[in-house]
């Protein structure tokens, strides 16, 4: 493209007869763009040096007043600290109860959330389970009593 003039399409808002690659015209939208970035580079410069600046001297005064007040301060930051934690935790905790209520109301509305499946097998898993120890428990009081058992073969 850098021999072909550039054509405008339907609703474009640049002149169509114009090079925009004429090597003075670019020769100037480089320079413009240069001295955009460099005045842009050195006003950020320029700030991140007095926020340093007043960063040390705010540092240089509040440091007598922090090693002054550090046995109240660090008690105190120790206090915040845990009652914020243990209001996280219980708030944490006050979610998963609601989380657990409401998949509880879900599953017995039959509404059949994540996991129904998995909490079923293993119901019918401890039912069956339950079942064979009764017979078993029924099989050894038979025996214990010096009847005969009815054809468990645990």
């Amino acid at each position: 493209m850098s021999d072909q003039t550039r054509r405008g399409t339907y609703g474009s808002s640049y002149d169509t007869n114009v090079d925009v690659n004429n090597n003075n015209n670019s020769t100037s939208r480089q320079t413009i763009k240069f001295m955009t970035a460099a005045t842009i580079g050195v006003s950020l410069m320029l700030l991140s040096g007095l926020i340093l600046t007043g960063t040390v001297i705010g540092l240089v005064i509040a440091t007598p007043l922090l090693v002054l007040f550090s046995p109240i301060l660090v008690p105190a930051a120790f206090i915040i600290f845990m009652a914020a934690s243990g209001f996280l935790f219980s708030g944490g905790c006050g979610v998963a109860a609601v989380a657990a209520l409401s998949w509880i109301y879900n599953y017995v509305a039959g509404k059949h959330p994540v996991g129904a499946d998995k909490l079923d097998y293993a119901r019918d898993v401890i039912a069956d389970k339950a079942r064979d120890v009764k017979e078993r428990a029924k099989d050894y009081a038979s025996y214990a009593q010096g009847g005969t058992t009815t054809g468990s073969t645990y």
